[in-house]
């Protein structure tokens, strides 16, 4: 035919890659089931932190399926990074939320959370079956593993957020005047003196305006909601537990308060889980220190270290119920800021005086997570009341010293003038 016309046809056909079996089942899929099966792939190879959690998302969605466009990611990374949560997880989840609504939100959450929560769990119940040498040898390692990284996440936040000499001895100070006097209250002191620090020291002149963002969300009363009902579970949770003193409420209490208050996530929620675990008796130092060292071996968010936790509260009725009501209350909190402030943002983002404040949040944040990693490399803390005064002098000269850095830095001229 092609030799009777006259011409040759050189048009071949085009060759079709045959899709993965995934791939095909994400086509004819429900929304939600595709973004459950997408995250839940995510949370089984994502290794390396909230920071290489961003990577592995922006490479998944704004560059391979672009359901984003990489302004709109960095605006979602940027709302995530301003209020308190695990960073990485209010990410996928808003990813999730622009494209599924609500239910996508929650299978994004539930897909990069359940693999690394049921290893946790699983790695509590075997501490607790098994008490040979190796398994404390094991134990040993992640207690080592913990500390070495809750070290290199000091240094590399100080470098980050403790750019000059004032923001640096505010960090020393609250560091010392945490070790002298321990406590989630003195925790939630520090934060509010960080954000007072950046409003009065950081706000003049030192952040810039930004230009808002463009979104399509608009302010509803269902972002209302979210907003009232996580005000209502941060005050109304320890008020309950200490009204009924049931365990399972004292544990979601602890949980929801420390998911509630730390910003950035990761090795952030050290300190607070500390604190709400460990002072109490819920924990043992030994088993935290365990539990923190494998969550950095595994996949997925840091925070499901909460399912560790609560198998091994002993606060808990049993360890399945108290893993699944740590892992609940430590997310929920994050979750329901993303899903209320995200109509808002746009306007949110654009004040100089928010972002100022947040800087001075993260330099206090420093100083906590400094103080929880010498509370923790150190000895148990001393009961002796004499002893407990020799153990917490050096805190006292360090805040001394601090303080004193800190007053003459006004004086002195700025680096390289």
């Amino acid at each position: 035919m092609r030799r009777r016309l006259g011409f040759k046809c050189n048009v071949r056909p085009k060759f079709v890659q045959p899709q993965s079996k995934l791939a095909r089942i994400l086509l004819v899929a429900p929304p939600a089931i595709s973004i459950f099966l997408i995250f839940l792939r995510l949370g089984l190879t994502s290794f390396g932190g909230p920071i290489a959690h961003l990577g592995y998302f922006r490479a998944e969605f704004v560059e391979r399926r672009q359901w984003l466009s990489d302004a709109d990611y960095t605006e979602l990374v940027a709302l995530a990074q301003f209020v308190p949560g695990p960073a990485s997880s209010q990410t996928g989840f808003a990813v999730g939320l622009r494209k599924g609504g609500l239910l996508g939100g929650f299978a994004a959450w539930l897909g990069f959370t359940l693999p690394s929560a049921l290893s946790m769990f699983a790695a509590a119940k075997g501490l607790t079956l098994t008490q040979s040498g190796a398994s404390q040898g094991i134990v040993h390692g992640l207690k080592l593993l913990a500390v070495g990284v809750v070290a290199q996440a000091v240094w590399s936040m100080g470098r980050s957020f403790c750019p000059d000499r004032i923001r640096a001895a505010f960090a020393i100070i609250v560091a010392a005047a945490l070790i002298a006097i321990p406590g989630s209250a003195a925790q939630l002191a520090a934060i509010g003196l960080g954000a007072a620090f950046g409003l009065f020291w950081l706000g003049n002149g030192a952040v810039a305006a930004v230009p808002a963002l463009k979104t399509s969300a608009a302010p509803g009363w269902e972002g209302i909601a979210a907003l009232l009902l996580f005000l209502a579970l941060l005050f109304g949770l320890p008020f309950f537990a200490s009204f009924t003193h049931f365990g399972i409420v004292e544990l979601a209490s602890a949980f929801y308060r420390a998911g509630a208050l730390v910003f950035g996530g990761g090795h952030v929620v050290l300190p607070l889980l500390q604190e709400s675990v460990v002072a109490p008796g819920w924990v043992s130092r030994d088993d935290f220190l365990a539990g923190y060292g494998a969550a950095q071996a595994l996949p997925g968010p840091i925070f499901a270290i909460s399912a560790f936790l609560g198998a091994k509260a002993n606060i808990a009725s049993d360890p399945v119920s108290g893993a699944i009501v740590a892992l609940l209350a430590i997310f929920l909190p994050g979750m329901l800021l993303m899903y209320g402030i995200i109509p808002y943002w746009s306007r949110l983002r654009t004040l100089p005086k928010a972002r100022a404040a947040l800087n001075g949040v993260n330099c206090a944040v420093v100083g906590v997570l400094g103080a929880a990693l010498i509370s923790l490399s150190g000895p148990p803390p001393l009961q002796n009341r004499s002893t407990l005064r020799l153990h917490c002098w050096p805190s006292w000269r360090c805040l001394w010293r601090g303080f004193r850095f800190f007053s003459l830095s006004f004086c002195a001229p700025p680096l390289g003038s």
